[in-house]
């Protein structure tokens, strides 16, 4: 188990709670002899420029979380460095709620989720919004896509962990189902057209 997860999500609360329910001797062995797991490894990296969208998790002023849906093209959130992602933030609803939180409070969360291949990440971390760097929105745009780039914000990395694939469903993107049913739509309208042909003949 990662140890920089446990340093950041085991707080004195969730401690006592594991204390209390019999599973804190367990994850105190695996922090303890765990890596750090706090950098974008290649095989990460490869796992984020396949997804489209992601979760993005800040807190508001007065406490309470805000998770937001962050959706682009494949690979429009961006591996950086092995500390940092960054990804354009494009025009939306214009409430700026991720932008007000991150003014006043820089802890941030990532949720990485492929329904399709039943596999999760989660990274802790600080984040930033950049609206007066526009080199560094350029090199977060996308080519092709239409939408209008605002600003970028960047994450910096603290801790990463990767979980088991219980209870996770196995959903396909519209994307992905075409892509499946592609040669079976081929395979019918050959068939298709040997019939018409076998008709003609007769």
């Amino acid at each position: 188990m990662p140890r920089k997860f446990g340093e950041i999500a085991f707080t004195p609360e969730v401690l006592a709670a594991q204390e209390q329910r019999g599973s804190r001797q367990t994850y105190e062995r695996y922090i303890a002899n765990g890596s750090a797991n706090d950098v974008i490894t290649p095989k990460i990296e490869e796992f984020i420029t396949q997804l489209d969208g992601f979760y993005l998790g800040t807190v508001s002023s007065n406490g309470y979380p805000y998770i937001q849906f962050r959706g682009g093209p494949a690979g429009f959130l961006k591996v950086l460095d092995e500390k940092t992602l960054g990804f354009a933030d494009f025009t939306g609803n214009v409430q700026y709620l991720t932008v007000g939180n991150l003014s006043g409070n820089d802890k941030a969360f990532i949720f990485l989720m492929d329904y399709r291949h039943r596999k999760r990440i989660k990274i802790w971390g600080r984040s930033k919004y950049v609206e007066d760097d526009p080199a560094l929105i350029e090199q977060l745009r996308m080519p092709g896509y239409p939408a209008e780039v605002e600003r970028a914000i960047l994450f910096h990395v603290e801790a990463i962990s990767e979980n088991c694939p219980q209870h996770i469903p196995i959903r396909y993107s519209v994307d992905e189902v075409e892509a499946m049913i592609a040669p079976l739509q081929a395979r019918i309208t050959q068939l298709e057209q040997q019939l018409s042909d076998r008709l003609t003949e007769l």
